[in-house]
């Protein structure tokens, strides 16, 4: 079967090729009718013509290819949200004709954001969960190369993609207060340095203060990205503390599970006598048992939303606002009840009153 040129499509559009290759690129250099432009593209998706990519990348002078870079390889492996992010982003990047790229940026410092950008592949960046104080990608940032970030590193001249976390972490502690918990700890998602895990915390800290409750260091421990090492930092926080929390916030849904497969290892159960709250509402959420009292945000729409930003950005176009928020919501389910004294609580203060 011949292959379709863009020859047989001026042809039947009767048009000039020069005018079929401005209308498929999207060039606006030379004033072109819009019944023209309508033509050309019915008669191009009519005979299924399928332009050079490489012939595309000279007239536009651009690589139609975004890179999604990842702060730890590790959450490429263990982090459900991630996931979920990572195919809602590539259906969106597709949808509007970009290609995408997926790299890291370890700790080893093999490979930098410079090194991404001076390669010449991709057009724009999408940084998934940055890191505070990063000093390479401050610099990119500051170069007014096309970046949005998924999360925040509090520059004035970012592009990010938010939800509305301090609102949730609110909504979670006054659930909690509501049902008698006045002991809750937190497990962070991932190591201090992680600009949205030291948000949570302090949104923890402050969700707590606005309800009369002393922010404790000993009920706050760091997992690192997977359901193992929140298991991990549960049992340590649950033998560690000298009175266990009634409640534990996980910083999100896969952590989530690691608390409450340490919890049931020490024999308690939840909610009867540890309440778990998770973060992200992964499809997951609604298996586990108990079903998971989360946070709800859509992470589709997080995603569409920042590539159509990042590609507005890498076309020069303005955008609407330099910081998109997305609302969440609680979605309360039946690993959250009333506090009670459990006969593990009991024990400690027990001890703890032969202590004295």
């Amino acid at each position: 079967m011949k292959k379709v040129t863009s020859y047989d499509v001026a042809s039947k559009a009767g048009v000039s090729r020069a005018t079929v290759s401005l209308v498929l690129n999207g060039s606006t250099a030379v004033s072109i009718s819009p019944e023209t432009r309508s033509r050309v593209l019915e008669v191009a998706k009519e005979l299924n013509y399928q332009p050079n990519r490489a012939g595309r990348m000279l007239v536009r002078g651009r690589t139609e290819t975004l890179g999604i870079v990842v702060t730890d390889p590790v959450l490429l492996a263990v982090d459900g949200f991630i996931a979920l992010l990572l195919q809602a982003v590539i259906a969106k990047s597709r949808e509007d004709g970009y290609r995408v790229m997926i790299d890291y940026i370890g700790n080893d410092g093999q490979k930098t954001y410079r090194d991404l950008i001076n390669e010449g592949a991709v057009d724009g960046l999408l940084v998934i969960s940055p890191r505070v104080g990063d000093a390479d990608l401050l610099a990119v940032v500051e170069s007014g190369f096309p970046v949005v970030l998924i999360g925040s590193i509090n520059h004035p001249g970012e592009v990010s993609s938010m939800i509305q976390t301090e609102n949730a972490f609110a909504e979670i502690v006054d659930h909690l207060t509501g049902l008698g918990h006045e002991r809750i700890a937190y497990v962070s998602f991932g190591p201090a340095g992680i600009a949205a895990a030291d948000q949570r915390i302090e949104y923890y800290r402050t969700a707590l203060s606005t309800k009369g409750l002393e922010y404790d260091p000993a009920l706050v421990v760091h997992a690192a990205y997977s359901a193992r090492s929140g298991k991990i930092a549960t049992s340590r926080l649950l033998q560690e503390s000298d009175l266990a929390p009634t409640a534990i916030i996980a910083g999100n849904d896969t952590i989530a599970i690691g608390v409450l497969s340490a919890v049931a290892e020490t024999g308690l159960g939840v909610p009867e006598d540890i309440s778990v709250v998770g973060f992200d509402d992964l499809p997951i959420s609604t298996c586990l048992l108990p079903p998971l009292t989360t946070v709800h945000h859509d992470i589709v729409q997080r995603a569409r939303s920042a590539v159509e930003t990042l590609i507005l950005r890498v076309r020069g176009q303005p955008t609407a606002t330099r910081q998109l928020e997305l609302p969440t919501s609680l979605i309360i389910r039946e690993s959250t009840g009333p506090v009670r004294e459990s006969a593990y609580q009991r024990a400690e203060q027990d001890q703890l009153s032969r202590k004295r």
